[in-house]
């Protein structure tokens, strides 16, 4: 074990001494570090939250300076039931500025696109006109940044006829509707039924050595044949069918795309691998016609309105009814010409596609 000693310096000497380093400690935690990355982070996510908030706010913007008005056109009526649709309204939309014009169509349906400022507050007057009602303006409120989102319903009123000197003659009374038409429908009636049998002649065990037709595997020569059948006219083959009846039939294979799907010519295709197999096809024969059912319903009628719906594939429309008591029919026709009453009639835009009659009486006539 050694021993040290300070020896201290002889009267006149000096000692120098070395300057130890001083040591500074950091008196930042763990825990202060991680919650400044926190903050920074925070920092930097308000700042992407921003931007992404103004870009879409600015998209938006863009999207209002179009505004859609969307609606329906109806004739005022107390009764909801007599609020019939009007069809080929004069609709206009404008803002002093920028103006869109559009037609309703016959189940009373519109829809026109408005381009306006965005910053603009000035509210859009939509006009409805229409030679047989009283003009009507629709005034939508527009926002300072928005637009409303709604569906408008105009009702018209209508304008009243020109007073007429009475007739002494009473009312012609209209009474006992119906409503006949025609639907087509197509039949396929049983007729009979074809049979043919037909042979694929071969010779089994013979190589193929790459000269078609092979069998499946390319492995022995093969043979193939067909048949085909005519219906004849306004007839048509339906569950066709086709086998092997005779020979080593394992070694046969039959190709049906040509009677799959029935039709007036069918033909059956076959294949044999092996010795000489028979086939056989079968079909049943349907002959196809157009039938035609007369149908009657009876119209709803609305103070001096009737109105009925026929499925899309009707024909031959017509109304039959008494006239003062007198029975009598009245094919309605293209133009919908009706001595007693006007009609109109459209097209539901639904997958149905329903067709809506509507009749209005003239004057001098009622139920």
């Amino acid at each position: 074990m050694h021993e040290f000693a300070w020896e201290v310096p002889p009267p006149g000497q000096h000692v120098f001494q070395v300057a130890r380093p001083t040591v500074y400690r950091c008196g930042m935690t763990a825990k202060k570090v991680v919650w400044t990355i926190i903050a920074v982070a925070a920092v930097a996510g308000a700042v992407v939250l921003g931007l992404f908030l103004r870009a879409h706010r600015l998209r938006s913007i863009h999207v209002r300076q179009s505004m859609p008005i969307e609606g329906a056109v109806v004739q005022r009526d107390a009764d909801t039931k007599k609020e019939v649709p009007i069809a080929d309204v004069e609709i206009t939309a404008s803002n002093g500025v920028t103006s869109a014009t559009t037609r309703s169509e016959a189940s009373g349906y519109f829809k026109l696109i408005l381009q306006k400022g965005v910053l603009s507050e000035t509210p859009v007057v939509v006009s409805f006109r229409h030679p047989s009602y009283e003009p009507l303006d629709l005034n939508v409120q527009t926002g300072r940044l928005q637009t409303p989102n709604e569906l408008y319903v105009a009702a018209m009123v209508p304008i009243p006829p020109k007073t007429v000197t009475r007739s002494s003659r009473p009312e012609v009374v209209v009474s006992n509707i119906r409503v006949r038409y025609t639907i087509n429908s197509r039949t396929d009636t049983n007729v009979g039924s074809a049979v043919k049998t037909f042979q694929v002649v071969n010779t089994g065990n013979v190589p193929c050595n790459h000269q078609a037709p092979c069998s499946p595997d390319g492995k022995w020569k093969a043979s193939s044949a067909s048949e085909s059948l005519d219906a004849g006219a306004d007839n048509t083959f339906s569950n066709v069918r086709a086998s092997c009846i005779a020979g080593p039939c394992p070694f046969t294979r039959i190709d049906s795309s040509g009677f799959i799907h029935g039709g007036r010519n069918i033909t059956v295709s076959a294949l044999n691998w092996s010795d000489t197999a028979t086939f056989l096809m079968e079909a049943e024969v349907y002959r196809t016609a157009i039938n035609s059912n007369v149908r009657q319903l009876y119209p709803v009628i609305f103070g001096r309105t009737l109105n009925f719906t026929l499925p899309p594939t009707q024909e031959g429309v017509s109304l039959e009814a008494e006239i003062d008591g007198s029975p009598m029919v009245f094919p309605l026709g293209p133009a919908l010409n009706l001595s007693w009453a006007t009609c109109t009639v459209r097209t539901d835009t639904e997958k149905e596609k329903t067709t809506v009659y509507g009749c209005e009486l003239k004057p001098g006539y009622r139920f």
